[in-house]
């Protein structure tokens, strides 16, 4: 093996190990990251998007019953008008 050889050889592994360090270090900090996050959000006092969903659907629910009840509302009202005429 020739000197030329031995040199290209040991870039390649000095490159090889610079991407297993690099990649290692990505990982490091998008966890780093995502706890700074997580931290954040805690201390903002966010609500769960599980939760928000729940609560949303429930308004929907609401507001659904409360438009059948103001038409039942109405319709009494109707022949209450015409038990009075």
């Amino acid at each position: 093996m020739s000197s030329k050889d031995k040199i290209l050889d040991d870039v390649a592994r000095v490159a090889g190990g610079a991407v297993n360090v690099f990649s290692g270090l990505q990982k490091q900090v998008r966890e780093e990251v995502k706890t700074h996050i997580e931290d954040i959000a805690a201390r903002m006092d966010l609500v769960p998007r599980e939760d928000l969903e729940r609560v949303e659907a429930m308004v929907i629910e609401a507001r659904v019953q409360q438009e059948e009840q103001n038409k039942k509302i109405e319709a009494l009202e109707k022949k209450l008008a015409k038990i009075k005429t």
